[in-house]
């Protein structure tokens, strides 16, 4: 991997990981399109490690939330929130790890979750809760339970798994988005941490000077472009909803479809 390939990932993990289009099958299709391959285990390390860049813009927008130890409910909400993910995770490691190989199945999702993005407006209306600080334990939890959907189908992203779960128990597009991005720090932390232990387990001499610097420089774009990509998605979900991203998807997983089987891909 080149720093410019770094660079390209990067940003694109940055400006999808908050959105509900699936950072992991965007990083999968520009890997593969720049030649990468698939099997190689840094490339599937930085892929994960440079989340936390990503990750660390909820951190600085909502610092606030997360500096406020009078507010116990808050971190109780999103620790359970993040329990079935750990779980599940630990479970299908394995599973992601093959699907992620798969360009073609990682097409299909695109294109499944664009359909079901077109309708998720007019089958959720008229929520009762319009913020996070109003969504119960009991909701939280079965918002982390959505969660796993991305876990066993890569590519159906996360963002749009949690945001779907809390709009289902009448909670606000704008709410259900800040809580899924409040969900991402502590999931992405665990998953960043996992294979961190388990790249550090299997291989001999660890981390070469190149590979961190591709990290460091990976992570730094993730954050500059998560900053900006966050702001964005609250105001235009609040203003026009899922349709859009829907159309986008299916773009998109029509055209990762075709080229799979023209064997570009």
């Amino acid at each position: 991997m080149t720093i410019f390939q770094a660079i390209i990932i990067a940003i694109i993990e940055g400006i999808t990981e908050f959105l509900p289009i699936s950072s992991t099958a965007h990083m999968r299709i520009a890997e593969s399109l720049m030649g990468l391959s698939e099997t190689d285990s840094f490339t599937k390390l930085f892929t994960i490690v440079i989340q936390l860049g990503a990750i660390l813009s909820v951190v600085v927008i909502y610092w606030r939330k997360f500096l406020d130890v009078k507010n116990p409910m808050f971190f109780a909400k999103i620790g359970l929130a993040t329990i079935p993910a750990l779980i599940f995770g630990k479970l299908f490691n394995d599973n992601i790890d093959a699907i992620m190989e798969k360009p073609m199945i990682i097409g299909i999702i695109m294109l499944a979750g664009g359909v079901l993005l077109l309708f998720v407006d007019s089958i959720f209306k008229n929520p009762t809760i319009d913020d996070e600080n109003k969504i119960s334990v009991q909701k939280a939890f079965f918002i982390g339970c959505f969660q796993c959907l991305a876990i066993l189908f890569p590519g159906f992203s996360r963002s749009a798994a949690t945001i779907i779960g809390g709009m289902s128990m009448k909670i606000s597009r704008s709410a259900a988005a800040e809580f899924s991005f409040f969900l991402a720090v502590p999931t992405m932390l665990a998953a960043t941490g996992y294979k961190l232990y388990k790249y550090f387990k299997e291989s001999v001499n660890g981390f070469t000077s190149e590979e961190i610097t591709l990290i460091t420089i990976g992570n730094v774009v993730a954050f500059i472009v998560a900053l900006l990509a966050i702001k964005f998605f609250i105001a235009f979900l609040k203003k026009y909803g899922f349709k859009m991203w829907g159309v986008y998807r299916i773009i998109v997983g029509i055209i990762v479809v075709i080229l799979c089987l023209s064997g570009n891909m």
